[in-house]
């Protein structure tokens, strides 16, 4: 016996031509799903993350050098402890970033489309 295309147990084409297969809802679903994931993507690399990051971690870099400088590392310096003040300073910087990111975080992104559809209506 042939089967018909679209008849259960067939790999062939949807019942209706130009149908996908999927439902409203499936997509519905998909688009909320790739919504959330890239929330959370747009959170993750948001720039004050990871310039905040950066200068904290070269601050701390810094700030330790500049603790354990000799007495000759400070008089080629004409006796000001660079490193340190350039690492508290880094460090003081890097949490403005981040403090800032956590004030105010990245909103979530707009559905256009659902907005658009809403103010139709």
């Amino acid at each position: 016996m042939s089967e018909h295309p679209g008849s259960s147990g067939s790999s062939g084409p949807p019942e209706h031509p130009g149908s996908s297969g999927y439902s409203e809802r499936d997509v519905q679903r998909e688009v909320t799903e790739l919504q959330g994931k890239s929330a959370t993507a747009a959170q993750l690399f948001d720039i004050r993350r990871i310039i905040g990051g950066l200068f904290v971690v070269y601050g701390i870099i810094v700030t330790l050098a500049g603790i354990t400088a000799s007495d000759a590392d400070i008089d080629k310096a004409e006796g000001v402890n660079i490193n340190l003040w350039t690492g508290v300073g880094m460090l003081g910087l890097g949490v403005f970033f981040l403090g800032w990111l956590w004030l105010r975080p990245t909103p979530p992104p707009v559905d256009v489309e659902r907005v658009a559809g809403e103010d139709s209506e």
